[in-house]
C-alpha cells in the first residue's frame, strides 16, 4: 500500500491537480466511487492542502483553491462514479447472478432476499455507506444489482457524500503539510469497518428473512 501511494497515487494526483485543478478532484473522486481503488482519504485530504497554502492557485480560474468548491466538486465526482457502480450492477450483475448464481452457490430466493433488503433497508445502507472506508467504494454496485430506485439512490448517495467531502478536505487543510498522515491513521481500521459491515449485513438477512431451510420471518 505504502509503494503504491508514494509511486501510483500521489504522482497521479499531483499531476492531475496540477492539470486541470478542480475538475481533478471530481475526475478523482468519480474513479473512487466506480470501484477503482483510488482512496478518498488521499485525494480530499491532498486538496483541502492545496487549499491551506495560499500561494498554490487552480489552474482552471488562476484563484487560490476554495475550499467550498472542493467540498462540493468532490460531491459531484462522487456521485457520478457511484452511478457507473450502480448501472454496473444493475445491467450486469444481476443477470450474472440470475444465470451462473446457482454455480457460486447463490439460490434465487436469496437474490430476492437481497432485493427485499434494499428496498427495506437501501437508503440507509446508501447513505451511512458513503461514510465508512473501503465500503463507500463498493456500495453502489449492491443497490445497483438489487435495482434501488435511482432518484433515492441519487440522493442518499450524495447525502453521505458530501460530510465525508467536507471532513476530509478540512483535515487536509487544518493538517497542510502532514495531511497524507490521515491515510495511515484511517488505514488500521479498513478491515475491521469491512468485517463489521458485512456481519451486519447477514445478520439483518438472517433477522429479517430466515436463514435457508428455516421458516421465514413474517413482514411486520
Amino acid at each position: 500500500m505504502i509503494a503504491f501511494i508514494d509511486e501510483i497515487a500521489l504522482p497521479f494526483l499531483t499531476a492531475l491537480y496540477g492539470a486541470v485543478g478542480y475538475i481533478g478532484v471530481m475526475l478523482a473522486m468519480a474513479i473512487e466511487s466506480a470501484m477503482i481503488p483510488l482512496p478518498s482519504e488521499l485525494i480530499l485530504p491532498m486538496a483541502g492542502y492545496m487549499v491551506s497554502d495560499a500561494a498554490k492557485l487552480e489552474p482552471l480560474t488562476g484563484a487560490p483553491w476554495n475550499f467550498w468548491v472542493v467540498a462540493i466538486i468532490a460531491t459531484v465526482g462522487n456521485t457520478l462514479g457511484s452511478l457507473v457502480a450502480y448501472f454496473i450492477g444493475a445491467y450486469g450483475g444481476r443477470p450474472f447472478l440470475e444465470r451462473y448464481g446457482r454455480y457460486l452457490l447463490i439460490r434465487d430466493h436469496e437474490i430476492e432476499a437481497a432485493d427485499h433488503f434494499f428496498a427495506k433497508y437501501g437508503s440507509a445502507t446508501v447513505f451511512f455507506g458513503r461514510l465508512l472506508p473501503i465500503v463507500r467504494t463498493f456500495i453502489s454496485f449492491p443497490a445497483g444489482v438489487t435495482r434501488m430506485p435511482l432518484g433515492k439512490f441519487i440522493a442518499y448517495s450524495t447525502a453521505g457524500a458530501l460530510p465525508w467531502s467536507i471532513a476530509l478536505a478540512w483535515a487536509g487543510l487544518a493538517l497542510g503539510d502532514n495531511w497524507v498522515t490521515i491515510r495511515d491513521m484511517l488505514k488500521p481500521f479498513d478491515m475491521a469497518i469491512a468485517a463489521a459491515v458485512v456481519l451486519l449485513f447477514v445478520g439483518l438477512l438472517w433477522w429479517r428473512f430466515g436463514m435457508p431451510g428455516l421458516p421465514k420471518k413474517k413482514a411486520a
